[in-house]
Parts: C-alpha cells; sequence; structure tokens
C-alpha cells in the first residue's frame, strides 16, 4: 500500500519543481493527498480498521496544517494547489 519511488518522484516533480525538492509544502501536501485516498479506499473496505482510521485522522490533521501554512504565506499557491488535487471544494 505505501507509495512507489516513481510515484513520490513524480509528484515532486509535478508540485515541489523538481525530484530533489522533497520539502516543499505543496509536494508533501500532494503526498500526503495520495496516502490520503489510500487510506480511504481501504477503510471503505475494512470498517473495523480503527486503528488505520487513527492513523488517517493524524495525516488529514497534518494536511490541515500544512495547508493553513501556505494559506498565510503563498495564497496564490494555496489556491492553484487545492485546484490541482481537488480538495476543498
Amino acid at each position: 500500500m505505501p507509495l512507489t519511488k516513481e510515484k513520490k518522484s513524480t509528484s515532486f516533480a509535478d508540485f515541489g519543481g523538481k525530484e530533489t525538492n522533497t520539502g516543499s509544502i505543496e509536494a508533501q501536501i500532494a503526498i500526503l493527498t495520495e496516502r490520503i485516498s489510500q487510506i480511504s479506499n481501504h477503510l471503505q473496505d475494512n470498517k473495523k480498521d480503527f486503528s488505520t482510521h487513527r492513523g488517517l485522522m493524524q495525516l488529514v490533521g497534518k494536511r490541515k496544517r500544512l495547508l493553513n501554512y501556505l494559506q498565510k504565506h503563498n495564497l496564490n499557491g494555496y489556491r492553484q494547489l487545492i485546484e490541482k488535487l481537488g480538495i476543498r471544494k
């Protein structure tokens, strides 16, 4: 279930500017969004997996904090990112 290196490197290239820019806020949010969608699909099949649900809530909280930081420091980048990822409709 973890993300592959190829998927991560393409996400870093798409959102962070280049593959080696792993610290970019946009790239981190994109990776978290991908993990959240994978875990959500897992939880649809396994409704009683409460430990995974807790991990999902932690990832959602982390993504929310990063999005709030991005919104405060780069509003245009924030708007472009949420439009690209399809979150916060």
